[in-house]
C-alpha cells in the first residue's frame, strides 16, 4: 500500500495517527544502532538519546515503545508552540516535520512564525526548505519534505 492509500485509510483517525504513519514510512526501522546522515547515533524509527546501547540489537516491541515515547514528547510540545487551530492533516505534517528536525529547530523556524501568524499556506511551503543534513542536500529529505508540505496544505 503506498503512503497516499495508508493516509487516506486513516482520515478518521486524527493526527496523531496520521503522523506515526509518515514517520514510520519515512523513518524506517532499524534494529541495530547507527549514524545517521549527520553523524548522530539514532536506532529504530529515529530515536537518538544517550540511552541507546551501542551492539544491541533492539527488538519490533523496544522500536515501538520508542517511537510511542518520542512521538508524544514531540507532539505535546509541538501543540504547545501552535497558537492557530490546524486540521488534522496539518498536525500530522508538523508532528513528522518536527520529530524529524528536532524540537529547537521547529521553536526557532520561520515556519512556527509564519503558522502562528495564521499563515498556513507559507508554513507549509517553508516545509520544503529543511532538506540538508551533514550540510547538503538529501533526496530522502526532499521526498520526505514534499510529502509532509502536501500533507500540511491538506493535500493527500
Amino acid at each position: 500500500m503506498s503512503l497516499k492509500q495508508k493516509i487516506a485509510a486513516l482520515t478518521t483517525a486524527g493526527a496523531t495517527a496520521i503522523a506515526l504513519v509518515v514517520i514510520a514510512h519515512f523513518e524506517g526501522v532499524r534494529y541495530e544502532p547507527y549514524r545517521d546522515v549527520a553523524g548522530v547515533l539514532t536506532v529504530c524509527y529515529g530515536h537518538t538519546g544517550k540511552d541507546i546501547i551501542q551492539g544491541k540489537t533492539y527488538t519490533q516491541q523496544e522500536c515501538d515503545a520508542l517511537l510511542q515515547n518520542d512521538f508524544i514528547k514531540t507532539q505535546q510540545k509541538v501543540d504547545a508552540l501552535i497558537k492557530v487551530p490546524l486540521d488534522d492533516y496539518t498536525k500530522a505534517a508538523l508532528y513528522s516535520f518536527a520529530f524529524n528536525v528536532g524540537m529547537t529547530a521547529f521553536a526557532r523556524s520561520t515556519l512556527l512564525k509564519k503558522l502562528n501568524a495564521d499563515d498556513r499556506a507559507g508554513a507549509c511551503e517553508e516545509i520544503k526548505r529543511w532538506v540538508y543534513a551533514g550540510g547538503k542536500v538529501w533526496r530522502g529529505l526532499v521526498s520526505r519534505r514534499e510529502a509532509e508540505s502536501a500533507l500540511c496544505h491538506g493535500n493527500l
